[in-house]
């Protein structure tokens, strides 16, 4: 498992550290990515044995705020990489880490915007703030995603946190984008090492509200990313459904069925998320050209779920 490594104490100015993982990236989007973060953030990047890694590593390298790039021998999965990540991210001293997908696209003054969001909202949080997250925009159809609250019948989503001007509430927030502040990390724990990808952010979101932390959104910083594979369909360009190959159906369906058994998430997610699993797997399995293989994908990961302990 080689890696590269550029770290020292002159060299690490910041309180924070983003960790960006890969497999097989498309570089012009990863360069993009990374140009954004080395205005204002140091980073690492986790590599999940991408096939062309010792020309990527090349690439990020030429970074000046590039702390290491970690090259794992094979794809161990987003969990795991993130957490070898954020225990890198800790081990060099660092308060605070950014957690990113490789192909997202930050805003101007990302870091800090959310930084100053985490200290604003601090103030009012009775236990700690658990997480901040930006705004998502969809580079598609330019669409925001809403904060979400999940036990809410009415004004679920997009409610301010304490009368704050730019912070909301939020039960839920994705991976790519959250800043956490790494005693958060020890008081709830890391990833989910076996849900390999795909809910992992819902499950840990869930874990840290149940033990009394807050969850925040922002709109103080812009993250354009588009969740899902793309595609012409009209409902996946719209934000109205996220479509994956039938081997990422395996994962989402095996952990979210495994989330609809565990006690601390929210009755009100699983009750709304139960009939739109359902709905999403007969659409994949009647319209799709793969039909079979999503069939065969999603009946596996139902029955694998009761595989993961509670």
């Amino acid at each position: 498992m080689p890696s590269s490594s550029k770290t020292s104490a002159a060299a690490k100015p910041s309180r924070y550290c983003a960790v960006v993982v890969t497999y097989n990236p498309d570089l012009t989007a990863l360069l993009k990515l990374l140009g954004q973060l080395e205005k204002d953030s140091d980073f690492i990047v986790v590599d999940n044995g991408s096939k062309n890694i010792e020309e990527l590593a090349a690439s990020i390298e030429v970074y000046s705020r590039c702390r290491a790039v970690e090259k794992m021998d094979d794809n161990i999965g987003l969990s795991r990489a993130l957490n070898k990540g954020i225990a890198w991210v800790k081990e060099h001293g660092y308060e605070f880490v950014f957690l990113f997908d490789q192909d997202s696209r930050p805003g101007d003054l990302f870091a800090q915007g959310l930084i100053s969001a985490l200290e604003r909202a601090s103030k009012f949080s009775s236990k700690g703030v658990a997480a901040v997250g930006p705004r998502i925009m969809n580079p598609q159809s330019m669409k925001q995603t809403p904060f979400k609250l999940f036990n809410r019948l009415l004004g679920r989503t997009n409610r301010r946190f304490e009368g704050l001007r730019t912070e909301f509430k939020a039960d839920f927030l994705i991976t790519s984008g959250t800043l956490i502040p790494l005693s958060i990390i020890d008081a709830v724990g890391p990833m989910r090492d076996d849900y390999f990808i795909d809910n992992i952010d819902l499950e840990w979101c869930f874990r840290a509200k149940a033990l009394g932390y807050d969850l925040v959104g922002s709109d103080a910083s812009i993250l354009y990313h588009a969740i899902g594979e793309r595609s012409d369909h009209p409902w996946v360009r719209a934000g109205i459904i996220a479509q994956h190959n039938p081997s990422r159906s395996y994962y989402s369906s095996r952990n979210r069925v495994h989330l609809y058994g565990v006690d601390y998430a929210p009755l009100g997610w699983k009750l709304r998320d139960m009939p739109r699993f359902a709905l999403k797997a007969l659409w994949l399995m009647l319209s799709s050209a793969q039909r079979s293989s999503y069939f065969t994908s999603i009946r596996r990961g139902i029955r694998d779920a009761r595989t993961l302990p509670k």
